[in-house]
């Protein structure tokens, strides 16, 4: 008796069981042009504080902020 040919695993079925499934791959696409858009309607809008600077190379992380005399307490049991 003649028993059918089952196809061998080939390629087509290694490249399915690599690739990431369909809907990961529109999410993706989906994020990316959220992103684009996101980025071209800031860059349309223009710069937020256009006359902000910072003032001197202060180290520390202070981002050249005067703090002048503000007093730092916060806590509450003062």
């Amino acid at each position: 008796m003649n028993e059918p040919q089952q196809p061998s695993p080939g390629v087509g079925t290694a490249l399915r069981k690599l690739a990431p499934p369909p809907a990961l791959c529109g999410f993706l696409l989906l994020l990316a042009l959220i992103f684009t858009v996101s980025y071209a309607v800031g860059a349309g809008a223009g710069s937020v504080a256009p006359g902000m600077h910072r003032s001197g190379t202060s180290g520390g992380g202070g981002g050249g902020m005067d703090m002048g005399d503000m007093d730092m307490q916060h806590g509450s049991g003062g």
